[in-house]
C-alpha cells in the first residue's frame, strides 16, 4: 500500500487571504500568530473538529501550521483523510517569520514565535 505524498506549501507562498489553522498550543498562540488565523490546539483538536469543518465548509483550503510543521503535518494527514483540502504549512510559525510575514498577538505587545 503506498500513501500519496503530504501536501505542503512553503510559508512565503500562503495567500495573503488564506485560511490558516494553527494547531499551536495557547501559550504559543498568545506569544505570536498568524492574523485572522483560526485556533484550534491539537490537544483540542478532535473535541473542536466542527470549528475546523465550519470554516473549511465553503471548500476553502487550509494552510495548517504549528511552529516547525511537524504537529501540523499529522493534522493535514488527518483533514486530508476526512476528505478535507488540506495543506501543511513547510516549517511553521519559523519559517512564516523568517520569511517576513506578519506575526501578531491579540494584546497588541510584540510578537514573537514561542
Amino acid at each position: 500500500m503506498s500513501f500519496a505524498p503530504l501536501p505542503s506549501v512553503a510559508a512565503d507562498q500562503v495567500p495573503a487571504d488564506a485560511l490558516v489553522l494553527d494547531v499551536r498550543e495557547d501559550d504559543e498562540w498568545r506569544a505570536g500568530h498568524v492574523e485572522g488565523a483560526l485556533h484550534v490546539p491539537m490537544s483540542d483538536f478532535v473535541a473542536r473538529f466542527g470549528e475546523v469543518t465550519e470554516a473549511v465548509a465553503d471548500g476553502r483550503r487550509a494552510f495548517v501550521m504549528c511552529r516547525v510543521g511537524g504537529r501540523s503535518a499529522q493534522v493535514t494527514q488527518y483533514l486530508v483523510q476526512q476528505g478535507i483540502d488540506a495543506v501543511n504549512v513547510d516549517g511553521g510559525m519559523l519559517a512564516w517569520e523568517g520569511a517576513g510575514r506578519a506575526v501578531v498577538t491579540d494584546d497588541g505587545s510584540p510578537a514573537f514565535v514561542l
